[in-house]
């Protein structure tokens, strides 16, 4: 067979016969690379400890914003924008973690129950720290979780999601220090789930099935389980298993490749993917690697994150042929949206 390729392809121009003895074409193109400016203070934990960054907004000072992370080992770590951490809170063993306005809620899957439960925080803006309000037994053992605020209704809720692929919708009303939680909505999306994201903007919840993709449902409690699929793994995809983190900032929807160290890139109007980048050793930080958890956000967060800032957690921490305990790394936004708008 190979003979009578070349007896066919003999007269063809050089580019045409480089083209041909390239293996086939990947749905993986290669990813352009940005680095990181600033890098947070390592979990305190070492091996597989750090998970999950949640952006917090400070309503007044927005250089005074605070990063919130899991230490899936046993803690819940503030981090300035700086990357210093300002409060470590032992205890909670959340998996992942989000927030809206003041309350954050991390997913803890220790619970003794064998289920899982929701720690609620609220963050005080005069000396950013956390205050826990309430743990809320689940029914699903929460390993992800999102928070998502209804434009609707203005009603927050919450999806703690399993590695059975079971998601439960929370609706949670914090008044003060007290708090009420109603679970409204409990369906089965498949095999192990994470990763998620509600998006206020278009009233979706963006769903990372692990080792499928990342799936589309509506947020609202009344959705029902009906969905359709941003991207996939596997041949015809974009994103190499595990699916990790989603998140969105302006018009752009993100989503962590762990298997190839890299981001995918989607239209946060149109879902079209875009491209991927990666995280690559800089002067100020090194690269992110084996990425579970990232957030992102648009906001002006002062004079080092103008324009945003995208955060992802370090799996293999430290410069190349290194590893020290996990952290997360803090790259200005403007560098990515240069990329892809």
């Amino acid at each position: 067979m190979s003979f009578a390729l070349s007896v066919r392809t003999a007269a063809l121009p050089a580019a045409v016969l480089a083209t041909l003895a390239l293996p086939a074409a990947s749905a993986h193109a290669a990813a352009v690379s940005v680095t990181a400016t600033v890098e947070t203070t390592p979990v305190s934990h070492g091996g597989d400890a750090a998970d999950d960054p949640a952006i917090w907004v400070h309503p007044t000072d927005p250089a005074k914003s605070v990063v919130v992370a899991t230490d899936k080992k046993g803690a819940l770590e503030v981090y300035d924008m700086t990357g210093a951490r300002i409060q470590r809170i032992t205890g909670d063993y959340g998996n992942n973690v989000d927030l809206r306005g003041n309350i954050v809620v991390s997913a803890d899957d220790e619970a003794a129950d064998g289920n899982g439960a929701m720690h609620i925080y609220r963050i005080d803006p005069a000396t950013r720290q956390l205050k826990r309000l309430k743990d809320v037994p689940t029914e699903v053992t929460a390993h992800g979780i999102c928070l998502y605020t209804s434009p609707a209704s203005g009603k927050l809720y919450a999806f703690p999601n399993s590695t059975s692929g079971r998601v439960e919708q929370w609706e949670l009303a914090v008044k003060g220090d007290s708090v009420t939680a109603t679970s409204v909505r409990l369906w089965d999306a498949g095999s192990a789930v994470e990763g998620c994201y509600a998006d206020e903007t278009t009233g979706k919840l963006y769903l990372g099935e692990e080792d499928v993709g990342v799936w589309v449902y509506g947020a609202e409690p009344t959705a029902g389980t009906s969905r359709t699929k941003l991207d996939s793994t596997g041949s015809g995809g974009h994103i190499t298993a595990d699916t990790e983190g989603v998140t969105a900032a302006g018009n752009r929807i993100y989503v962590s490749s762990q298997g190839s160290n890299d981001f995918t890139v989607y239209d946060r109007t149109t879902r079209a993917y875009l491209g991927r980048f990666s995280v690559s050793n800089g002067t100020a930080a090194d690269d992110c690697e084996d990425t579970d958890g990232i957030d992102a956000t648009a906001a002006n967060l002062g004079p080092a994150f103008p324009e945003g800032v995208f955060i992802c957690q370090d799996g293999s921490n430290g410069a190349p042929g290194t590893s020290g305990n996990q952290n997360f790394k803090f790259v200005p936004l403007q560098r990515i949206t240069a990329q892809f708008g």
